[in-house]
């Protein structure tokens, strides 16, 4: 073989290694042209998490696609690959459901969201005057009726999460014997509304809620504390003198089983994923009180973020 032909047989097979090594990935991603489907939640904040995810596995070239599902019906739907992702389960709120298809493997758990979570009963400050020794849990045995309201009279009102949210304020005032009455809020901006109320007003409101969020940027109230115990916190099975409160939160991601057999790629980007309390209560403030849209905002995020993102979608 002479040096000349030699060196053309070398260049045709780079060129030709060339072309199948795009043919390939051009293929292998995205691996399936069939939508990624994401949950979208109730809450703002998960709204979005789940958008991001979306804009992110787009850039790798998935189709995507976003579904409305309730925050105990989708845990059925991710463990029979109806649904396939949700980038921000808070693990403190979940059901045997959960728990059994993690077990089994149809759920996988892909870390960490990024998010320091944290959710109790939150109060007006104002309160500590007709209640003293507030902020410990304590405290709302002697002073219940000053949480009162006609309906709950004489016992204390404690706004609860949405009946779809789970029953876990209200397995704690069982379990702990709390004269109070636990009454589910209708969503997230209904309960927003009435705690804003309220402290328009003076009026007393003890509520569930939850951070990171808008509110604590722009509203001053304090936590109800509890006894600090070694390991989980478990809320239905406390009682009144060594009440732990609420199971510490994790933000986690997780996805359908099928994912990483059917996407592996969209899988990997997945469990990259990050965003921080403090990015996210500022996209939440932007889109709840400042009224942008939230295309928008996520938007905005992408632009901000690029070389961190990049990096995930390599």
């Amino acid at each position: 073989m002479n040096f000349s032909f030699k060196r053309s047989l070398i260049a045709a097979t780079i060129v030709t290694s060339a072309m199948v090594a795009s043919q390939v990935t051009i293929a292998d991603v995205p691996e399936s042209k069939d939508p990624i489907k994401i949950a979208v939640n109730e809450w703002t904040g998960q709204h979005l998490s789940a958008n991001i995810t979306a804009e992110l596995l787009k850039k790798k070239g998935y189709n995507v696609e976003l579904v409305t599902a309730g925050g105990l019906s989708q845990l059925t739907a991710i463990a029979q690959g109806e649904i396939h992702l949700n980038p921000e389960l808070w693990d403190n709120s979940i059901t045997d459901a959960y728990t059994n298809a993690v077990a089994s493997g149809d759920i996988l758990v892909r870390g960490s969201l990024g998010l320091k979570p944290q959710e109790g009963w939150i109060y007006p400050k104002y309160m500590k005057e007709k209640c003293p020794g507030l902020p410990n849990y304590q405290a709302l045995y002697d002073c219940a009726q000053s949480f009162a309201n006609a309906e709950t009279y004489p016992k204390g009102r404690l706004i609860t999460y949405p009946a779809d949210w789970g029953t876990r304020s209200k397995d704690v005032v069982a379990s702990i014997d709390l004269p109070f009455v636990a009454v589910a809020g209708g969503s997230e901006g209904a309960m927003v509304a009435e705690l804003k109320s309220a402290l328009a007003a003076k009026e007393p409101i003890l509520m569930m809620f939850w951070q990171p969020h808008w509110l604590f940027a722009e509203i001053d109230v304090d936590w109800v504390t509890w006894n600090p115990i070694e390991g989980e916190c478990v809320e239905e099975t406390q009682n009144r003198n060594t009440a732990c409160g609420f199971a510490q939160a994790n933000a986690v991601k997780i996805e359908s089983k099928m994912v990483a057999q059917k996407w592996p790629e969209a899988s990997e980007l997945f469990k990259k994923i990050k965003i921080s309390n403090e990015e996210q209560n500022r996209m939440i403030l932007a889109v709840d009180q400042k009224k942008r849209p939230l295309s928008e905002v996520v938007d905005e995020w992408m632009i901000q973020n690029k070389s961190k993102w990049s990096e995930w979608v390599k």
